[in-house]
């Protein structure tokens, strides 16, 4: 029960947080996605200054660097002892585009971590790197 609480509680407090703002067309949009519905992506630092909202990155045009976090649950042996983890992920891409979409995708294989930036169309632009990964 305790581990269905601590799931549940993101979702809890996203329902608290206000409407997503309405992309700037002079800026670029990039939205934050797991593809494993219990793990989540969430936006840290633009640049290097912290964010107040982590549920997307709104970027101007040109070259940035994106901070972002991967909570996820790793099982262990036979599916024993699920640890709890927090990484952090980097991504560099020198050419977002004013008025663009993209989706930043994170996904754990494993104890392997992916993360990887694509534009509208689906085409792969960027990986992200692995900073550090601790059991919260």
């Amino acid at each position: 029960m305790p581990r269905l609480l601590w799931i549940s509680i993101p979702f809890l407090l996203a329902a608290c947080v206000g409407p997503m703002p309405a992309p700037d067309p002079r800026m670029a949009w990039v939205d934050l996605q797991t593809r494993e519905v219990y793990n989540m992506l969430m936006s840290e630092r633009l640049d290097g200054k912290r964010l107040d909202d982590g549920r997307y990155f709104q970027v101007s045009p040109g070259a940035h660097v994106l901070e972002a976090s991967l909570r996820y649950y790793f099982n262990g042996p036979a599916r024993r002892n699920t640890l709890p983890i927090n990484c952090t992920l980097r991504l560099r891409y020198p050419d977002f585009a004013a008025g663009q979409r993209y989706r930043l995708e994170a996904w754990t294989l494993s104890n392997q971590i992916e993360a990887v930036l694509y534009d509208a169309q689906n085409h792969e632009l960027a990986e992200a790197e692995v900073l550090n990964c601790w059991q919260y």
